[in-house]
């Protein structure tokens, strides 16, 4: 069994015309053409994940 990090750190990177989140914990938001709206995900994972 993986121990899970006990934070999740949260990035944004850019694949194209698109910015994705990403999470230490292995998660990946879906791609958006909104780099506020990929912050915005980035940010709800980390508030409802215990960041």
């Amino acid at each position: 069994m993986h121990a899970q990090a006990s934070s999740h750190t949260t990035t944004t990177t850019e694949r194209g015309s698109f910015a994705l989140a990403r999470c230490s914990c292995g998660w990946t938001g879906p791609a958006r053409r909104s780099r506020d709206k990929a912050r915005t995900d980035a940010a709800e994972h980390a508030r409802t994940n215990g960041s």
